[in-house]
């Protein structure tokens, strides 16, 4: 055998098998590369279809908001158009919302549905209010897309988008370093902030705090110290009513300049409301442990000032005769109270007692489903409806011959009507019809007087307005401490309540005043005090 030919064969075969496994290894490694290549094309084909899809999608919900947006002001401009000249007068107007009465003789087909409310016809696309008073922090929020840099896209523009932060209440301790010397054979000090009370560690702001939470929006003090516990403050609950005792103690100098000030408008709105007063041991007159107390109110139509007081709880009517002195000049607004009556007598020969309208349409609201009532009920809105129709820019004279020209005719129906449904046979004298009509005529003269001045109202809604205060307390409070309780409680309403009718508010003035009163001593002439009433008040 030829083995060096056999050993050639063998060597060459090995070298054919390394070139072939060399090219293999060759073409794999292209095919990597080609294969790398090829995923990062496909890799930043996807960036940019990603891309291109968002902006797609964002210039997408642009369109349609704005196609939405000329829609509804389109539909809004209708509205408007068709709508306006109706509605123009009764939407501005204060008074209470007047309650249409179909007539007997309408048909049911032929009436009308009534108006969905706010919450079923949603804000029919109205625009955001906007709050420009706040303080305002900008943020830039760019695109969130992966690989995304803006230098190398495109910029289109800038849309505002609006969140509204709230933080809740905070409280800071002030720590105030007091360094003594010795100077000139005197040891000396520096002064420490005045506080409205003395050797407290409580300034006017953290006691108006606490006024205006307890009487504006209503909430117990129960339910004040959870609040401030749950901001991060532990307050005892008889700190807080010893807060609230000891400044209405400092403003009880406004009591008297508050009262004198409400007697010099010649316009008064009065009424009276309960609340639960408690009782103890010997102060008891009833046995129990509480007792209803009424609060008086007095508010002066010219002068947006309220008058709360409590006389032990009375309702009697020397104490509506000691509040206001027989040479009281000018007209008295209330529902009515017997008490109220004596307005009308020689006792108060300068005074007029104007009736409301409002309580004696209640009368006939509560048996609406009678024929008769719902006569009277369409009267009375007629009445209204006239005076929403008179133009605002009258003067006064003009304003007062357009409601003589307009309502007499009208409130000499109303007597008339009135006295039809009293003759009819089918009007029992103890049913609620009968004692509606009898309501009505007895209030008919104190009715009519509202014709005597433009200013004067159809109704005591003002009044009944701000006592909703003491009806929130009462329910959420329950009861007053004490007879004394309440006569703070009086004052402290009579001023925050002012406030709100001066459109102030009623932190900044009780942090204000109570600031004031720590200068103030207690003979210091009574123009001066009344230069801090909220009518009058700037900080």
């Amino acid at each position: 055998m030829n083995y060096k030919r056999i050993i050639s064969l063998l060597e060459e075969q090995l070298r054919f098998s390394k070139e072939q496994n060399r090219q293999l290894v060759e073409q794999n490694n292209q095919l990597l590369a080609q294969n790398k290549r090829m995923s990062e094309q496909l890799s930043a084909q996807s960036d940019n279809a990603f891309l291109l899809t968002h902006q797609v999608e964002t210039l997408t919900e642009a369109l349609q908001s704005l196609e939405k947006a000329f829609a509804a002001k389109e539909s809004s401009m209708q509205k408007m158009q068709k709508t306006n000249r109706a509605l123009s007068k009764l939407v501005t107007k204060k008074s209470e919302k007047i309650i249409p009465v179909p007539s007997a003789d309408e048909p049911v087909g032929n009436r009308k549905k009534e108006a969905p409310s706010p919450k079923e016809r949603g804000n029919n696309n109205a625009r955001r209010k906007e709050y420009f008073g706040l303080e305002i922090q900008e943020h830039d929020i760019y695109p969130s897309c992966p690989g995304f840099q803006p230098e190398f896209g495109e910029f289109l523009k800038i849309v505002d988008s609006i969140r509204y932060e709230y933080i809740p209440p905070r409280f800071i301790k002030h720590i105030n370093h007091r360094y003594y010397y010795r100077y000139l054979g005197n040891i000396i000090a520096g002064s420490l902030p005045a506080t409205p009370l003395l050797n407290s560690n409580y300034d006017a702001s953290f006691i108006a705090g606490i006024l205006q939470l307890r009487y504006i929006y209503s909430m117990p003090v129960e339910r004040i110290i959870k609040l401030f516990a749950e901001n991060g403050f532990e307050m005892n609950k008889s700190t807080a009513h010893g807060l609230i005792r000891k400044a209405a103690q400092m403003l009880d100098v406004l009591q008297e300049v508050l009262r004198d000030a409400v007697h010099e408008d010649d316009y008064l709105h009065m009424d009276e409301t309960y609340h639960t007063i408690l009782e103890k041991g010997a102060q008891s007159k009833t046995g129990k442990n509480s007792c209803k107390g009424y609060i008086w109110a007095a508010m002066a139509s010219h002068l947006r000032l309220v008058h709360f007081f409590y006389e032990n709880g009375s309702r009697a009517k020397k104490v509506l005769t000691r509040y206001l002195k027989p040479d009281y000049r000018g007209a008295v607004q209330c529902d009515g109270l017997g008490d109220y009556k004596i307005l009308e007598t020689e006792e108060y020969p300068n005074a007029i007692r104007l009736a409301c309208f409002q309580h004696c349409k209640r009368k006939f609201l509560d048996i609406k489903q009678n024929k008769d009532a719902q006569k009277i009920i369409e009267i009375i809105n007629r009445l209204y409806r006239k005076e929403h129709e008179m133009p605002p820019e009258y003067p006064p004279e003009q304003a007062l011959e357009y409601r003589k020209k307009h309502a007499i005719p009208i409130l000499s129906e109303l007597k008339d009507e009135l006295l039809q449904i009293q003759a009819k046979k089918t009007t029992l004298p103890k049913s609620n019809l009968s004692k509606a009509v009898n309501y009505t005529l007895n209030e008919y003269p104190a009715l009519c007087n509202y014709v005597l001045k433009p200013e004067y109202e159809l109704d005591n809604n003002e009044i009944e307005r701000l006592n909703r205060y003491i009806s929130l307390s009462r329910k959420n409070s329950l009861f007053c401490g004490s007879h004394q309780g309440a006569k703070r409680a009086a004052l402290i309403y009579s001023l925050a309540c002012s406030c709100r009718l001066n459109g102030i508010n009623s932190f900044d003035y009780f942090k204000d005043i109570l600031n004031k009163f720590i200068e103030i001593k207690p003979n210091t002439d009574k123009k001066v005090i009344r230069e801090l009433l909220p009518d009058k008040w700037k900080k």
